[in-house]
């Protein structure tokens, strides 16, 4: 069945309230306490499937990786050619108001400045000027084995220091093992780590570079990376928000 503009928009739409409706407080009382925190269910288990089902549509994807042929670990994602999909667009909007409170804040305890506008399109347009260029929104796939290294997505200058994953199958279910990894390196101490279950339809905002974190010298920087542990069955899929372009 063809689904009409209209319909797409009234989607698109509710997507946005899912996102609004999140407890945006105690969200960003968690980002500060351990650099990551999921959102309620934003994607129903229809929207799941959709784009699911994108993944094979290569048409709509400017870029392919094999991440064991670039030393990555094991699995594939691909970066969503422009125009993004409907849903990509409008949840990519909708987070970024929300995701600006905490970056500005972080940037203000951190001594620096906060370079980003109030709305994302004047945000893109600067990534844009600045040469980054491409999508950067991402979807990826892990079957049983794959894993994802430790990272950061960085593409250029222009940095968001939030970003976003959704997942897509249901863990326990679809999938086992798969959990996502967040190591944060706190100055003058060791190594944290976090592992979060990612549940079908939800969220998980995390750091993209750094984030503020106390210490007896008052805010320093702890520098932040993610990946995904061994998938051990099963398969994999999630959705990838970045809010800079590559």
């Amino acid at each position: 069945m063809t689904t009409t503009p209209l319909k797409r928009r009234a989607h698109d739409a509710v997507l946005a309230d899912r996102v609004a409706a999140a407890d945006w407080m105690a969200i960003g009382e968690e980002l500060d306490a351990t650099g990551c925190a999921l959102t309620p269910r934003l994607l129903s288990p229809a929207d799941r499937r959709a784009l699911i089902t994108l993944y094979d549509d290569t048409a709509r994807f400017r870029s392919t990786i094999d991440m064991a042929r670039h030393r990555f670990g094991s699995g594939q994602y691909r970066y969503f050619a422009d125009p993004l999909p409907g849903p990509v667009q409008a949840l990519r909007e909708a987070f970024y108001p929300y995701l600006l409170r905490t970056a500005r804040e972080w940037a203000d305890r951190l001594g620096r400045t906060a370079p980003w506008p109030d709305t994302l399109g004047e945000w893109v347009a600067r990534c844009h000027d600045a040469g980054q260029t491409k999508s950067s929104q991402i979807l990826l796939r892990y079957g049983a084995g794959d894993w994802n290294a430790l990272h950061r997505d960085l593409f250029g200058e222009r940095v968001f220091p939030l970003q976003v994953v959704i997942g897509l199958n249901e863990p326990g279910a679809d999938y086992t093992g798969g959990e996502f990894l967040l190591v944060e390196q706190r100055p003058r101490a060791q190594s944290r780590g976090t592992t979060t279950v990612l549940p079908a339809g939800h969220g998980l905002i995390f750091t993209t570079r750094d984030r503020p974190v106390r210490s007896a010298r008052g805010w320093s920087a702890g520098a932040v990376r993610h990946g995904v542990s061994t998938v051990r069955s099963g398969r994999r899929h999630t959705l990838g928000l970045v809010f800079h372009d590559a």
